[in-house]
């Protein structure tokens, strides 16, 4: 594939204000490229604006309505003139046990995090096939490895991973590229939160070492840059973590004995039940 140069190309990205989508904005701008930002919080996405300046401008956008991402993107389309590139990058997570979860946490990781990559991309893919662009979702390691208490989380990463896959082969014949991402941890608010966690933090340990070794935000950011550019079906980091992707029943033999023995899960779901009511 020949080199995509994002310099002057329109690239919209949702979760724009997030550790990751902060970083990745700014990134894209190094390059020259223009900015269509989507968040949810519509305060902080007008500050990242004027921010970041003149070749960007702020959406407030819902990924869980079909009706504020479609309308955010037709806007993004109409100013910018066309939009080239689409970064689904919005995405939550949760540690809730099967037994005591509660089914409205697990529904709502689903819904953002699968489904809001789903829409998104069904919102831009009549803007992205005039220009022969580019779709791009942020799925996770975890679309490959599955650990306990996760299910909505590696769920909806799998899921994403899937989907990509089968919507490259609709789009391939219309010149539209579609890659997914898939990094293991690395140090944002949403890895805060994790470790803020009782249950995140049993399941993960601080990820200093290991199988799951944190990696540099500046690692990832380098990576979704290079895969735009490439217009790459599949981009891991580290990079050799792709075994996981092509091994995967092999790797997860060794990740149930390593990692997550059966004595540290029922530790991991003691804690994640809920406080008893006072």
């Amino acid at each position: 594939m020949a080199f995509y140069n994002l310099d002057g190309r329109v690239i919209a990205i949702t979760g724009s204000t997030g550790g990751l989508g902060s970083a990745v904005c700014q990134a894209l701008l190094d390059k020259g490229a223009k900015l269509a930002l989507f968040d949810m919080d519509g305060a902080a996405v007008e500050a990242q604006a004027t921010a970041l300046g003149a070749n960007t401008r702020a959406w407030q956008v819902n990924v869980c309505s079909m009706e504020s991402i479609d309308t955010a993107m037709e806007e993004a389309a109409a100013h910018f003139g066309g939009i080239d590139v689409v970064i689904a990058n919005a995405g939550i997570t949760a540690f809730e046990p099967l037994v005591t979860g509660d089914p409205k946490v697990f529904e709502r990781v689903i819904d953002v995090n699968l489904l809001g990559v789903w829409r998104t991309f069904r919102a831009a893919v009549g803007h992205v096939q005039k220009r022969q662009g580019y779709l791009m979702a942020i799925s996770s390691l975890a679309a490959f490895s599955h650990s306990p208490l996760q299910a909505s989380y590696t769920s909806s990463k799998a899921g994403v991973w899937a989907m990509c896959n089968s919507i490259r082969l609709e789009l391939r014949h219309t010149g539209v590229g579609v890659g997914s991402v898939h990094p293991t941890f690395f140090h944002t608010p949403l890895m805060d939160q994790t470790f803020k966690s009782a249950a995140g933090s049993k399941i993960w340990k601080g990820n200093n070492s290991g199988l799951f070794k944190m990696v540099a935000l500046e690692d990832v950011v380098k990576s979704i840059v290079k895969g735009i550019e490439n217009r790459s079906d599949m981009m891991f980091v580290p990079k050799e973590n792709s075994f996981v992707a092509h091994l995967p029943r092999l790797f997860r033999k060794i990740l149930e004995a390593v990692e997550f023995k059966d004595s540290e899960v029922a530790a991991m779901v003691e804690a994640a039940k809920p406080a008893p009511a006072k």
